[in-house]
């Protein structure tokens, strides 16, 4: 928290988030190695759009009206040193409400220390008491099994969907503060019968990754890369996705993506090959911080413009 208790946002606002203007900042806005993949993700959907058009334009032929539930709001976490609020508080509350009101996917993520997680909890809590139907998730980090009961215990009555965020064991700014632990096909199989609702794992990127799901089988596969904020392979969610979907989709009952979703055209590209639903982690938290709730529920609705996409 900062001395004023005022908020002192670290976003840049660039016109374009594209991973060029926030290099270095993490704890921040940016990603490790100078935000190589942050910015890989947000260049390759163009790269795999051209490849893959004719594809797309078939799929926009038979659906060519989007529907907002296909996307939803990323699991974020780390208000005061990764977005510049003055409380932890104030950022879930204001995210999860904006987005419900236009009509999204929410979900919340998992950090250190608990409160995070708590208030996100809470959050969910407000919204289904008014929403039942509402769809929501939790993201929990990959700690011992045991300690994932125990948060999944915390959030269950607020959820539709239970995961496990399976790359942050390499998270940086986790690191040295929480014992997490690369989960093994074994461990996520027994997280699937504990939870009794519908599983997802969150952070497949590798061909490692998909032996896990081809074992696990959960009922989502959620294709990510962190925003490039961990230390992975060189590379973008969307060169990953459209290499794989079609396979990994044989494993999965959903599949979900995020990673550099910028735009209508990116929406309508991940819909095409495969994904069921788009989640949108940074220009979400950025407009929020920019414009209020307002300014968020209109970024929303441009990213729903499917029709005007081509």
């Amino acid at each position: 928290m900062n001395s004023s208790g005022t908020n002192t946002f670290k976003c840049n606002f660039c016109k374009t988030c594209n991973g060029k203007g926030c290099i270095g900042q993490l704890p921040g806005m940016g990603g490790v190695k100078d935000n190589e993949n942050f910015i890989l993700n947000c260049a390759a959907w163009e790269i795999v759009r051209k490849k893959h058009s004719d594809r797309i334009k078939r799929f926009l032929n038979l659906e060519p009206e989007f529907r907002i539930p296909a996307i939803s709001i990323a699991p974020m976490t780390g208000a005061v040193e990764n977005i510049g609020f003055a409380h932890e508080s104030d950022f879930y509350d204001a995210i999860i409400q904006a987005m419900h009101r236009v009509g999204v996917g929410l979900c919340i993520g998992d950090g250190y220390p608990d409160e995070k997680l708590k208030f996100g909890i809470e959050a969910l809590r407000k919204v289904k008491f008014e929403s039942p139907e509402a769809n929501t998730a939790v993201f929990i980090k990959p700690y011992a099994n045991k300690k994932i009961f125990e948060r999944f215990e915390w959030a269950k009555d607020y959820v539709k969907i239970a995961g496990v965020d399976i790359d942050s064991y390499n998270i940086l700014t986790m690191r040295n503060l929480v014992q997490l632990e690369k989960k093994s096909a074994a461990q996520l199989i027994e997280i699937k019968r504990h939870v009794q609702i519908p599983f997802a794992i969150k952070g497949i990127f590798s061909r490692d990754d998909i032996d896990l799901l081809k074992e696990v089988k959960p009922d989502i596969a959620y294709i990510s890369n962190h925003g490039g904020r961990i230390e992975t392979r060189r590379g973008s969610t969307a060169e990953f996705f459209a290499e794989y979907a079609d396979e990994i989709k044989n494993y999965c009952g959903e599949l979900w993506i995020d990673g550099g979703i910028r735009s209508p055209q990116d929406v309508a590209t991940a819909r095409a090959l495969g994904a069921d639903c788009v989640l949108v982690g940074r220009p979400f938290a950025s407009a929020l911080c920019h414009g209020g709730a307002d300014e968020l529920c209109k970024r929303v609705l441009e990213l729903s413009l499917l029709k005007y996409a081509f």
